[in-house]
């Protein structure tokens, strides 16, 4: 029996893990399991949103699996020995594979900054954002810092602010919000905060996570009631551990059809992978993290057959960024991310990321029966926002 453990169960691995599912379907030589620490999916393009105090829908992943044969393992996995080709779970058993998916993903840093791991909130799962709309729902008035001027940090700091208009809402970040975009787009972006009453301070790093405050690198103490903080990712040290080749930030580093140089029979894929293309390293997002789910899947379709896996390509097509339900700026781009010409605000541009955020639960369905549809929905990233 050919064992293929899919590990991690959001955007990327769940992609991986439909595809997979689809592409051997029939086969009764491959056993397909999947592990993942919930058996609800989260849907982090939207964490933002259950922060603000709004509900989601309750997606289950048996739920999704049922009718295709994959396996689903609940736990959370304690290691992986790369040389032995086996995966712990909950440090209790093992489970062995010919071929693995390492889809584990990236977290927010809490450990770069003191007190953030204590005092500050993150959008690492559904229970961290529905931690940070307790937090919120106690409050009648005063601060929420959101510290971070990424996507991440922008929409949320906007979400917050549309939601809650009685808090003051205070962005920090240590660059321009919306710097990677045109200054066209940059400027429609930092205007859209502002109308929704978001205070903007950038050129700021924050040094310290107080109780009730953050210190600032100038030595300014900010009062906060409660602090979101979005600057930066980490990938789990899992990768580190494993005996599998990683880079200077833990991620795995792959050859061109996303197998690991070191052991050809791991698959890295999304924001765990240290994926080159001709412009670079990939970025973690959403946007490339699918595509590479599904080649992945590809791949390992066209291995069982007895032929070699090809390259994997990719490039960029947009930023897209939320300002609350009702506003929104989408910046073009060339396909090594850097800010095209156009760029799209106001009602288009929310009803286009509401398009490209929504729940992938209805492509996942597709991807069930016909495994074709990943290389059309997510080629360039047709169907994912970051």
């Amino acid at each position: 029996m050919n064992e293929i453990v899919i590990i991690g169960a959001g955007y990327t691995g769940m992609a991986a893990t439909m595809s997979v599912a689809a592409r051997v379907k029939g086969r009764d030589d491959v056993h397909v399991t999947l592990v993942n620490p919930q058996a609800r999916f989260t849907e982090r393009l939207r964490l933002h949103q259950v922060a603000s105090g709004q509900n989601l829908a309750d997606l289950e992943i048996p739920e999704l699996l049922a009718g295709t044969g994959v396996e689903f393992v609940q736990g959370w996995v304690t290691a992986v020995d790369a040389d032995a080709q086996t995966v712990r779970i909950d440090d209790e058993y093992t489970l062995r594979y010919d071929t693995l998916v390492y889809a584990l993903g990236a977290v927010a840093d809490a450990e770069a900054v003191p007190g953030v791991d204590e005092h500050a909130y993150t959008l690492n799962s559904a229970h961290d954002a529905e931690l940070l709309a307790e937090q919120l729902d106690r409050l009648a008035t005063g601060t929420v810092v959101v510290a971070g001027g990424g996507l991440t940090g922008i929409e949320s700091a906007a979400e917050i602010a549309e939601q809650r208009p009685d808090l003051d809402v205070v962005l920090l970040s240590s660059e321009q919000p919306g710097a990677m975009m045109g200054p066209k787009a940059r400027a429609r972006l930092l205007a859209g905060l502002a109308r929704l009453g978001v205070q903007v301070r950038a050129s700021v790093d924050v040094v310290k996570v107080l109780p009730d405050a953050v210190a600032l690198a100038d030595g300014e103490i900010l009062a906060a009631q409660a602090v979101l903080w979005t600057a930066g990712v980490r990938v789990s040290p899992l990768a580190r551990a494993t005996g599998l080749r990683v880079d200077e930030r833990g991620r795995i580093v792959t050859d061109a059809a996303l197998r690991s140089v070191s052991h050809p029979n791991v698959y890295a894929v999304g924001d765990a992978a240290a994926v080159q293309q001709r412009y670079g390293v990939l970025h973690g997002t959403c946007q490339s993290g699918i595509p590479t789910g599904v080649h992945a899947a590809a791949s390992i379709a066209r291995q069982l057959k007895g032929k070699q896996p090809k390259p994997f390509r990719f490039g960029y097509v947009h930023q897209p960024v939320s300002l609350g339900r009702h506003d929104a700026v989408i910046q073009f781009t060339r396909p090594d991310d850097t800010p095209g010409r156009f760029y799209l605000a106001g009602r288009w541009a929310v009803a286009y990321k509401e398009t490209v955020s929504a729940s992938p639960w209805k492509t996942y369905r597709l991807l069930k029966l016909l495994p074709a549809v990943g290389a059309v929905l997510w080629r360039r990233g047709g169907r994912s926002t970051r």
